[in-house]
């Protein structure tokens, strides 16, 4: 067999003090998971079952980052609103769905930081408009993701700090015991909705204190146990 154009590269992330690569089946980004940010959103933070979004899978959606790297993240086109979202991100190495709450641990392969960027007015847009939200959400590098750490070299993600600085100011910052929904039920919930499969990134909300940046702008984004990454909007 061959293909007719070249195939698209597989997106990966690298993993932690390995030359080994996590390869990217699907992202997940679950809405609104923390109640701080839920009313800064304008919503009502109560108990709802979570909702999903899906940002694209492939090499030039995603953005690696290294230890020690700092990377180069191009401002998007078509927005004057960008926005950072620092996420507490979970990486799943087995398939299965209906999974139940006290078996998701077994599913999970590890964790990294991940940022859901964000073109915030073409987002607002199609929410006024009632339309979906890609275009807010799932553009060229939407997706830069730290090093993933297998789960038994993670820290306690369940009562992590989260952290986010733009040009060393600190503008994003909770613990993930603040989730509206914990990483358990979220895979829980998602698994009811999707079949998950080993590959799968779930980027699990973002706390209070989102907001724009712009070309120069340095972000650290760190959650504690999983290290840090370091950004240039370029």
């Amino acid at each position: 067999m061959s293909y007719v154009i070249v195939p698209p590269q597989q997106a990966s992330v690298p993993v932690l003090g390995t030359q080994d690569r996590f390869p990217v089946h699907r992202i997940y980004c679950v809405g609104r998971n923390y109640a701080a940010h839920a009313r800064e959103m304008g919503s009502d933070p109560d108990r709802e079952p979570p909702f999903f979004f899906c940002k694209a899978n492939d090499a030039q959606s995603i953005l690696p980052i290294k230890s020690g790297e700092v990377g180069q993240l191009p401002y998007p086109m078509q927005t004057n609103n960008y926005h950072y979202e620092i996420e507490l991100v979970v990486a799943m190495g087995k398939q299965g769905k209906n999974i139940q709450v006290d078996d998701a641990a077994d599913y999970i392969y590890g964790y990294a930081v991940g940022l859901d960027m964000t073109r915030r007015d073409l987002q607002n847009n199609m929410k006024q408009h009632g339309r979906p939200w890609e275009v807010g959400k799932a553009f060229d590098y939407s997706a830069p993701i730290g090093e993933i750490y297998p789960a038994d070299q993670a820290g306690n993600v369940e009562q992590a700090v989260i952290q986010l600085t733009v040009n060393d100011e600190v503008k994003q910052k909770s613990t993930t015991d603040q989730l509206i929904w914990r990483v358990s039920e979220t895979i829980a919930k998602l698994s009811e909705l999707f079949e998950i499969h080993p590959g799968d990134l779930i980027f699990t909300g973002t706390p209070e204190g989102v907001g724009a940046v712009v070309k120069g702008d340095k972000m650290v984004a760190e959650v504690e146990g999983l290290g840090k990454i370091e950004l240039v909007v370029v």
